[in-house]
């Protein structure tokens, strides 16, 4: 299938629930070329990002590289490194960041920790313009590349956020895909202005629903529910609504969403398999894509 042909079937499908999973980012910044698993392929040490990612696992915690946009050349000499820690779940948001010479330090991190939104006191609070993480990562996905760099250009030149490029997000069908922080909504096929949208309503707080994938806090049935009582209600503040329960399994969920003045809805999510096949990837072959659908909000 064709590169075109692929994208225009993806566009075809929601983007409600299919953010990446993660309770806290931890972003290491890894100038120069990265591979298709950029972790391990990268100027950053590859044993040290196996032991992150190993670390991380099960814990919460998503380990992602980033660069600044533009040119990156082949360096291989020594760097410094800026981090980022940011935990995303509702009225517990944070972002802490720090300069590092030597990224070894990493691996003191506590990471079960992190991932339960105890920072530790490490480095200092980040109080800067919103983070706009753009995924670009050629090498995994040539979409990302294709689409992603020229929106990362396109934010800086306007000056839009704090604006990196980062190694992976998922969903490489709906490049190109953003990360915003500190509240952790992901978001898919925006240009640069409509973008600028969605940061400038994090820069006040409030969460732009339009081409949102969902909060990385969530899992898929949570993503899911959290977007579709935002649309019903017209609920945008970011930490007004968290996900208080999500009850069975698949292919069914019964979620609960409580507003901050106590309201809450009782959401219904089912798996829907029973869809056309879509490539996974940009170029990929098509192969079963499974989606989230709300079938019903109950006010409890």
């Amino acid at each position: 299938m064709s590169t075109c042909s692929a994208a225009s079937r993806a566009l075809s499908e929601p983007l409600a629930a299919t953010a990446a999973t993660a309770r806290t980012w931890l972003l290491v910044e890894q100038p120069g070329p990265w591979g298709a698993k950029a972790l391990g392929h990268s100027r950053l040490d590859p044993d040290l990002g196996r032991a992150l990612e190993e670390a991380a696992a099960g814990t919460g915690v998503r380990v992602a590289l980033i660069r600044r946009p533009g040119r990156h050349p082949d360096h291989h000499g020594p760097s410094r490194h800026r981090v980022y820690l940011a935990h995303t779940l509702p009225g517990r948001s944070w972002v802490r960041t720090g300069v590092l010479s030597d990224p070894e330090v990493l691996r003191d991190l506590d990471m079960a920790a992190l991932g339960e939104g105890d920072h530790g006191g490490v480095w200092e609070p980040y109080t800067g313009d919103p983070l706009a993480l753009v995924c670009t990562n050629g090498r995994r996905d040539r979409c990302c590349a294709l689409l992603g760099r020229p929106l990362a250009a396109e934010l800086v030149a306007s000056d839009a956020g704090e604006v990196w490029e980062i190694t992976h997000l998922g969903g490489h069908r709906f490049a190109p895909t953003l990360l915003t922080l500190p509240h952790g909504y992901t978001y898919g096929r925006l240009g640069g202005h409509a973008v600028k949208d969605v940061l400038d309503g994090v820069r006040h707080g409030r969460v732009v629903t339009t081409g949102c994938r969902g909060r990385s806090a969530w899992g898929r049935p949570g993503q899911a529910a959290d977007l579709a009582v935002r649309e019903l209600t017209g609920e945008t503040g970011a930490d007004a609504l968290t996900v208080s329960a999500t009850e069975g399994a698949a292919p069914e969920w019964s979620v609960t969403v409580t507003r901050l003045d106590g309201r809450s809805w009782r959401v219904t999510v089912v798996e829907d398999a029973d869809v056309p096949p879509l490539p996974a990837s940009c170029g990929a072959d098509p192969a079963p894509q499974s989606r989230m659908t709300v079938t019903a909000i109950v006010p409890l």
